[in-house]
């Protein structure tokens, strides 16, 4: 309940449309019941009871002594005692026919309201979601499977707004109802409600105990979409290994099996929930029957109640059921959902291990150095860097080399604050860049990575990530400065041309000019190259390296490097095993020590 607690919570902001939702399904309810109250004096005038054909009242409602049954007695007998019975039951009809449509009226409101309520806890949930996503360090995600955290962000979006914004609905509307019911049947008759009190709460302890385990299914289905999900994205993604490699056979068992799976949990699920709605309804006609069975005593002895009043009675009392029914529903609602925010929780309060320090220094330019001091990175308590002790002097280039593994993505991705330091200090300028604002750091930085990410837009827009406002003839430069701009205006939009899906619609070699180009555009003082000309052809490489080191030029640069020969001229060669630096020095100094470097080198000119 304290989820569903906090949900209240996010309506706030919609607290004016919830006063009017409340204010019109009242209005709405009041009608509903005003029409079935009709029934008496209909069933009165057709059986012609002496309460409403005898003597004429003349009770109004400003003696102060008249309630509403006696004014609309009192008018109905002063129309028969003038125009008939037949003119008087032609008014019953009138006001039947309007305080339905009064109802529907109000009814219709109040979903018109309650609309921008029920849209906006998903959007809220949807904001939330995304920003977190958008916060969270990436070590986050190599934990996690992509098709789940996709499968939160669109089907668990969407069952929260049809379980707990729909019970939230049915929370506030039933009881109203049900409540309004019970008002008319003290006011028909006192005695027999106090029976039907008994009753009512057997019935509620028998539907309170159906759906105990609904939660838990709900939660292993919720976790089985996230695994359908990603399994279909790794298809999609890799569609030409699994045919290369006839493996259609071994990844369609796997996803039915996976469906299967759903299936059955979904049976159970619904199983569940829909049994509420037969045993309500049952018990409500149990109940319903010893109504007729205790009210009809009360007439046939005369008491209290005539046949009119008690038709009315079971009349108001059967349409206790639906509301009854309704909100036993919402209550399966709400366990339901809480499978759901279970899952929504476990991102929003995931904990972010790389924060905004509470008082940001804004770093606006690069001017002396990067230093690492004694830093070491672990990671699941297994160490990933190792005492590093490393500066890199501005409008330097540094090459980090080294086997798989040996950390030098990791140690790159230390200075944009991918990940945070587990021991030391990683100083910008004198200053640990903990301090520093991330926009602001981040903002000094550009990334050209082994795998170019591209998004589904235009060329300019790729292009313009980094600087939104750029100018046309800005982008254009930095497609030249990247090589980029012979083939862009060779396609039929240009730079306005589609790219497709990581842009599918190039070549793997004009995707990498792009990325260099976005990095030129955004024209920062550090550069970070990890491996990228490792994945191309030899006339791509040829192409990107000319990109890069076009580039290059009066920048600080981070070389991660696979290909040896493409870092011979940096400034500084760091050559990393398992997390340690074992050799440092220019191409020929560490050639000449003939240890680690230069093994690489052979290794390298022997393929």
């Amino acid at each position: 309940m304290k989820k569903f607690i906090r949900i209240i919570s996010y309506i706030r902001e919609y607290k004016a449309y919830m006063a009017w939702y409340s204010l019109f399904i009242t209005l709405s309810i009041v009608f509903g019941l005003f029409s079935l109250g009709m029934l008496m004096p209909f069933m009165d005038l057709i059986f012609g009871s002496s309460e409403l054909t005898g003597v004429v009242k003349t009770a109004t409602a400003a003696s102060g002594s008249a309630n509403i049954k006696e004014i609309i007695y009192g008018f109905l007998q002063n129309s028969i005692a003038r125009h008939g019975k037949v003119t008087a039951l032609g008014w019953i009809c009138l006001a039947i026919v309007i305080t339905i449509f009064l109802k529907n009226l109000f009814l219709y409101l109040s979903y018109y309201f309650l609309a921008p309520i029920r849209n906006g806890v998903t959007r809220k949930y949807s904001r939330l979601l995304y920003e977190k996503i958008l916060q969270l360090p990436i070590g986050y995600f190599t934990e996690q499977r992509k098709g789940d955290i996709l499968s939160r962000s669109s089907n668990d979006i969407t069952e929260l707004e049809n379980s707990v914004i729909g019970a939230l609905e049915g929370l506030i509307k039933e009881p109203l109802n049900i409540i309004g019911i019970l008002i008319f049947l003290f006011i028909i008759s006192a005695k027999l409600t106090l029976f039907v009190f008994i009753l009512l709460p057997l019935a509620g302890l028998i539907v309170g105990r159906i759906g105990r385990s609904l939660k838990k299914h709900t939660n292993k289905a919720q976790v089985k979409w996230g695994e359908i999900l990603s399994q279909m994205e790794e298809t999609l993604t890799g569609l030409r290994i699994i045919k290369a490699f006839n493996a259609e056979g071994r990844v369609k068992k796997q996803f039915f099996g996976m469906v299967d799976e759903i299936f059955h949990i979904k049976n159970k699920i619904l199983n569940r929930r829909d049994l509420a709605s037969p045993i309500s309804e049952t018990l409500g006609v149990i109940i319903l029957c010893g109504v007729l069975w205790f009210g009809g005593q009360l007439v046939l002895s005369g008491e209290i109640l005539n046949g009119g009043s008690f038709i009315a009675y079971v009349a108001l009392f059967s349409q206790i059921i639906n509301p009854s029914k309704a909100l036993s529903q919402a209550a399966y609602n709400v366990t339901r959902g809480n499978a759901t925010l279970d899952r929504l929780n476990e991102i929003l309060e995931a904990p972010l291990t790389v924060e905004e320090p509470t008082s940001p220094i804004q770093i606006t330019e690069f001017k002396q150095s990067i230093q690492f001091e004694n830093v070491q990175f672990l990671y699941q308590d297994a160490s990933i860097l190792k005492n590093i002790n490393l500066t890199i002097e501005k409008g330097k280039s540094v090459a980090l080399v080294g086997s798989s593994g040996a950390g030098k993505s990791t140690l790159a991705d230390l200075i944009p604050r991918f990940h945070d330091v587990s021991a030391g200090n990683l100083y910008i300028d004198g200053k640990n860049i903990k301090d520093y604002s991330l926009h602001s750091l981040r903002s000094l930085i550009s990334i050209v990575t082994q795998e170019p990410i591209l998004f589904n837009d235009t060329i300019a827009a790729n292009i313009a990530l980094g600087k939104p406002d750029a100018t046309e003839a800005e982008i254009m430069e930095a497609a030249k400065i990247a090589n980029a701009y012979d083939f862009i205006i060779k396609k039929e939009g240009g730079f306005q041309s589609m790219i497709g899906d990581r842009g599918s619609k190039l070549s793997g070699g004009e995707r990498q000019r792009l990325t260099i180009a976005r990095a030129v555009l955004k024209n920062p003082p550090i550069l970070i190259l990890d491996e990228a000309t490792s994945a191309l052809d030899t006339e791509s490489e040829k192409l990107v390296q000319e990109a890069i080191n076009n580039m290059m030029q009066n920048r600080t640069s981070i070389v991660i490097a696979h290909r040896l020969s493409t870092i011979r001229h940096a400034d500084e060669i760091i050559v990393l095993q398992k997390g340690d630096i074992v050799e440092r020095g220019n191409h020929d100094a560490l050639i000449a020590q003939n240890g680690y470097y230069r093994k690489l080198i052979e290794m390298q000119e022997v393929k």
